[in-house]
């Protein structure tokens, strides 16, 4: 499995990063363990997860994998939809006792999809409160945050940071083979990302799925577009075995693509990508948790 460096924190973590959602998705707990412990078998060290996840199962489900000696061999995050210090710090609590782990290395503010979020979450007695005494108390270690909506909320939370004395060790965003034709993260995050020296997570690289409805690229063809990108890790849903395989596979057969072929793969996308068709993560509130429960901002309740 290649490695990567997570920007400035100099942690080394596994190319491929296995998604929290999907790992929650099963009936069967037992499968989900399965597959967090063959992930990590096969060289994945990085773990994504959210306090919200299938109303806090793929934490619980991802502490259970890690017992047994794994969870000192995982790069482990989370993250948490509080804007108040309270909800956010309450909500930590819960995912580290889920996750049945003293320290977690990367906790994320989730969501950044509004254009209000960059203040709340720096105003006196918002999330950032919350996180940096999390950290002095050395509950988490390196802080960042998680968006898919528009391009201009992360870069208005970064210079939200940047103008508080505060820079984020990590940022998650959408990097895939449409993105750079619509609102686009590639060409206006990215760069200002490794100006900065912040990890980059990648995102959607298949959208959940939706992009390959388009029938112009593969699997393969996406994960792989978003790993010939800076990112730090490319972290991916999988929700069976045959889906991990494939993750595992176009990781490790992976080579830097030649600007021909990055050139054939947004020329086959342009035409379908215009209007974010198949990133329906930027264009409706499908993938919106907190917007269809805006509770969570406020309470740490599910």
């Amino acid at each position: 499995m290649p490695k990567r460096v997570l920007g400035r924190t100099g942690e080394e973590v596994s190319l491929i990063g296995l998604g929290g959602y999907h790992i929650g998705t099963q009936a069967d707990e037992a499968e989900s363990i399965a597959i967090i412990r063959k992930a990590m078998d096969s060289g994945v060290t990085f773990l994504d997860n959210c306090w919200d996840y299938n109303g806090g199962q793929s934490e619980i489900r991802m502490g259970k994998a890690l017992q047994g000696g794994y969870r000192q061999r995982a790069f482990l995050m989370t993250k948490v939809d509080g804007r108040t210090a309270r909800a956010a710090a309450e909500q930590l609590e819960q995912s580290r006792k889920r996750l049945q782990t003293e320290v977690i290395d990367l906790v994320q503010i989730h969501e950044i999809i509004r254009p209000g979020d960059p203040e709340r979450c720096f105003a006196p007695g918002g999330t950032l409160e919350a996180l940096l005494a999390a950290q002095r108390e050395r509950k988490i270690r390196y802080i960042g945050f998680t968006g898919h909506k528009d391009p201009a909320y992360h870069l208005a939370m970064i210079d939200a940071g940047v103008a508080r004395g505060f820079t984020f060790d990590a940022v998650q965003m959408p990097l895939n083979v449409m993105d750079p034709h619509y609102k686009s993260f590639e060409k206006l995050v990215l760069p200002v990302l490794l100006e900065q020296g912040i990890g980059v997570l990648g995102m959607k690289a298949l959208g959940s799925g939706d992009i390959l409805e388009s029938k112009v690229v593969t699997p393969v063809e996406c994960l792989q577009y978003a790993m010939n990108l800076p990112t730090s890790v490319v972290i991916t849903g999988c929700d069976s075995m045959e889906i991990l395989d494939q993750a595992l596979s176009a990781a490790r057969r992976f080579k830097p693509l030649k600007p021909a072929q990055v050139e054939a793969l947004l020329a086959r996308t342009a035409p379908l990508a215009k209007k974010g068709e198949f990133e329906h993560f930027k264009t409706s509130t499908e993938y919106d948790g907190t917007v269809k429960n805006p509770h969570w901002l406020e309470e740490a309740r599910l």
